[in-house]
């Protein structure tokens, strides 16, 4: 609050907006260099430390990183000691999930500065900053276990051969009433919802609208160069849509999507939920992930005398990703509950396919032109680790032809049903052992195996009690310590 003792950096909307369009046009242009991007990013890193420094409203930095299974964690830091100690800042590993155990439990966050979001003090508080940070062992080494850093390094050499892959997330999620809905689902075993308008329907001032709005505009604020927002076909379901962008970029928008709107949600009394399908009788929720590749100005993805208008590139870029769809199934739907969604009779992508039109295809190719062409990958819960999403998809796509075609094989096959069907898939994979490491693969299956050893194995007509509680994005330490 603002008082004469306390007068922390409040800025309008708009200029919110303006500095961090700004900041992004320095971040993409950055690794836009090439050659030249560890030099941008230095002076970047030094630009944003000197905006810190003299913006004397700003008294704390929140650092943001995500771990194994694709749950943020933030740590707020106080903005003079950040500045003086950026290069020596410690987490103890051991208590997050899917991290380091506590022989070696220490381990190192680096500042990724040209990450910095200036943020709207009426959600986050006045006077803070926001950025993303990546994960490094004592050595100073990457950290194998944070994708983040792995999508970025990804993609700097992708841009060191001048290409750009560009990535748009649609992800869906639920409003229901009461803060906490998800923790409190033990007790009732049930959701209210706020809204049962339906597709494209609500009235303008009604809760879900006003949810919507006030989550767009904060979107807005942060540069994320928004498109379209809707109330979503389920009750109480919305999404809202904005511009594609280089990849890293994309998926730390995913990760702000969310959190903006849990927090917005919060303020109302409300839940904003990512559960795949945390209701049996009604449509899932999904995250569309758009996909195109370009050099320079020109979309790899389009080719007007391909089919669907795609190009061969592309068309072997679907093929690689549906040759390895079965493996992939547990990084694209990464709880016990993203099974039920993938359900033919709620309009679900559970073919091994792709298609221009069948919206049960795993892959769908859009309508597009020469700077729109691209394909969607439908298969995904909003509840994916989006870096450890984005690099397996991009490496699978930009990897070796698969044996024989399968994007047209006819009939198409299923993706598995359940999470255990996927865990046997994941583990007999030699493909993904080798994309992911040894160390991140055996992890992943074991953080998978506990999840799925601590719920029905028959999903059944009922969402059950401890698909919710020991979701990863909704449970918590002590919880799990309890088994």
């Amino acid at each position: 609050m603002d008082t004469p003792l306390r007068r922390f950096l409040e800025l309008p909307y708009e200029q919110l907006e303006e500095r961090n369009l700004s900041a992004k046009a320095e971040r993409l242009a950055a690794l836009a260099a090439s050659a030249d991007t560890p030099a941008r990013f230095g002076q970047l890193r030094e630009d944003r430390m000197r905006a810190l420094t003299d913006e004397k409203g700003i008294k704390a930095v929140t650092v943001c990183f995500t771990d194994l299974e694709g749950r943020l964690h933030m740590l707020d830091y106080d903005k003079k000691f950040l500045l003086r100690s950026a290069d020596n800042l410690t987490f103890d590993g051991s208590s997050i999930r899917g991290f380091s155990n506590r022989a070696e439990s220490d381990l190192r966050l680096a500042i990724d500065w040209p990450a910095l979001y200036w943020l709207p003090a009426d959600v986050f508080g006045p006077g803070k900053v926001l950025v993303f940070g990546h994960v490094e062992g004592t050595d100073g080494s990457p950290y194998h276990g944070d994708l983040r850093s792995r999508l970025r390094q990804l993609t700097e050499e992708l841009a060191a051969d001048g290409v750009s892959a560009q990535l748009a997330a649609e992800i869906e999620g639920f409003l229901f009433r009461g803060r906490d809905a998800e923790r409190h689902y033990y007790e009732s075993g049930r959701f209210e919802y706020v809204s049962t308008g339906g597709y494209y329907h609500s009235l303008p001032g009604d809760t879900l609208r006003r949810f919507i709005d006030t989550c767009a505009e904060v979107q807005r604020a942060l540069g994320f160069g928004n498109e379209k927002d809707h109330p979503e076909v389920a009750p109480s379901q919305f999404e809202m849509n904005y511009a594609h962008t280089e990849a890293t970029l994309a998926a730390d928008q995913v990760q702000l999507y969310k959190l903006i709107a849990r927090q917005v949600a919060a303020q109302m009394d409300l839940t904003a939920s990512f559960l795949p399908k945390p209701v049996a009788e009604v449509n899932g929720s999904g995250c569309h992930m758009n996909i195109s590749l370009a050099r320079g100005a020109t979309n790899l993805f389009h080719d007007p005398a391909g089919a669907e208008g795609l190009s061969a590139f592309a068309w072997g870029f679907i093929e690689r990703i549906l040759a390895q769809a079965e493996a992939l199934c547990l990084i694209c739907n990464a709880s016990v509950n993203a099974y039920r969604r993938l359900d033919p009779r709620f309009e679900a992508p559970n073919q091994i396919a792709v298609s221009a039109a069948d919206r049960g295809a795993m892959v769908r190719i859009p309508v597009g032109n020469a700077r729109s062409a691209r394909i969607e990958v439908r298969s995904i819960g909003p509840d994916a680790n989006p870096y450890l999403l984005s690099y397996a998809l991009l490496k699978t796509g930009l990897g070796a032809p698969p044996a024989g075609l399968v994007a047209t094989r006819s009939p198409p096959g299923l993706l598995p049903a359940t999470i255990q069907d996927a865990i046997e898939h994941f583990r007999a994979s030699d493909y993904l052992r080798e994309l992911l490491g040894e160390a991140v693969h055996a992890r992943y299956l074991q953080l998978k195996q506990a999840a799925a050893e601590r719920c029905a194995r028959a999903l059944g007509t009922r969402v059950k009690r401890s698909e919710i509680q020991f979701h990863h994005e909704v449970t918590n330490q002590y919880l799990w310590a309890q088994f």
